[in-house]
């Protein structure tokens, strides 16, 4: 196969250094271009022949010249448009910064660790990097692709969902996001986000899903109450459970051991859900590397609750929403827009 090609975007000498060899590490990608800063990676998208022009560009946001924020929707306006990835720095500037490049027109982020400290060579940035590079490359031009709308399912009788609950990880914001533009702003249930981010991010990410449209989105606390129409998402490096108090369902934040090397994680949540909410409980699987959320929707499935999953064609990794279909869990697949429609007109319906 032709080797993807990537164009890295970053002031630092030693971070292009490091991030190359993670990506030529894998044969197939071949990085064409290294950049100091947004203007350079212009210049070099302009003379490079399409047939040898970054498909990817992993652009860091602070730069001299021309930062990264200013170069973005300049680079997204080349044809063939590239995927744009943002490199972003683990701080609460840096998490602002992704969100706001999100809603510019990024496809996805990597959190940048210290290259000077060796964080570069950490298995797991070196996963996520991969992944990402290579997922975004297959669903193809930053964008989730559409597909035939859902049928709803017919309703059981007597099953009314409680609670929405929704999964994620690598490619999740944007899935996310396709998601919950289609669900009504009056949803007469709540919702249960949970999102593998870092802290910081996490607050950002609520922020930015609150904005679209759909449900309220806020980062969960511990301790409020779902409320119909309202998202909690879980907050980075703390589990989010559920607990019944009388008849309210009240949130509980955990710091646990990580489950699946996440934390959060989606297990938790949705086991916690399932023991307290019985078969009222809608769980939605989308785009993820690892299997997370498999435990927690045998629980669901156990419990008579439904699980849906993002299909293989529009997941940038295909693994947490593979993992439930392969075990025979999921009742539906679709892209996450189709996801959206339905659940809109199963959920709208139902009260």
């Amino acid at each position: 196969m032709t080797p993807l090609r990537v164009m890295l975007c970053d002031d630092s000498a030693a971070v292009r250094g490091a991030l190359s060899r993670v990506l030529e590490s894998d044969p197939a990608i071949r990085v064409v271009a290294r950049v100091a800063n947004g203007q350079e990676a212009l210049r070099a998208l302009e003379a490079t022949p399409t047939a040898e022009r970054a498909q990817i560009v992993l652009l860091d946001l602070e730069m001299p010249v021309m930062d990264g924020m200013t170069a973005l929707p300049k680079i997204l306006r080349r044809e063939p448009r590239p995927i744009v990835i943002v490199a972003s720095a683990l701080t609460q500037t840096g998490a602002a910064a992704t969100m706001a490049a999100l809603r510019a027109g990024a496809s996805d982020y990597v959190p940048k660790p210290m290259a000077a400290r060796g964080g570069m060579a950490d298995p797991a940035f070196r996963e996520e990097l991969l992944a990402k590079v290579k997922g975004w490359a297959q669903v193809g031009h930053g964008a989730i692709r559409p597909a035939p709308t859902m049928r709803p399912l017919p309703r059981a009788a007597g099953a009314a969902t409680r609670v929405l609950c929704i999964g994620s990880s690598t490619g999740g914001p944007q899935a996310l996001a396709a998601l919950l533009r289609r669900l009504p702003r009056a949803l007469p249930i709540p919702l249960v986000l949970v999102q593998h981010m870092p802290p910081r991010f996490t607050a950002m990410l609520a922020q930015h899903l609150d904005t679209l449209g759909g449900p309220h989105v806020a980062e969960a606390r511990g301790g409020e109450v779902l409320r119909p129409g309202m998202a909690l998402l879980a907050p980075g490096d703390r589990h989010l459970l559920i607990r019944a108090h009388g008849t309210d369902l009240v949130t509980e934040l955990s710091d646990a051991p990580p489950e699946n090397f996440c934390r959060p994680a989606v297990d938790p949540t949705l086991r916690s859900l399932a023991a307290c909410c019985g078969g009222r409980v809608h769980a939605v699987i989308l785009t993820g590397m690892g299997q997370d959320g498999l435990a927690g929707c045998r629980a669901v499935a156990a419990s008579g609750g439904t699980v849906w999953a993002q299909d293989e064609a529009s997941s940038v990794v295909w693994g947490m929403p593979g993992a439930v279909c392969r075990a025979g869990l999921a009742a539906e697949l679709g892209t996450p827009e189709a996801l959206g429609e339905a659940l809109a007109a199963r959920l709208g319906a139902a009260r």
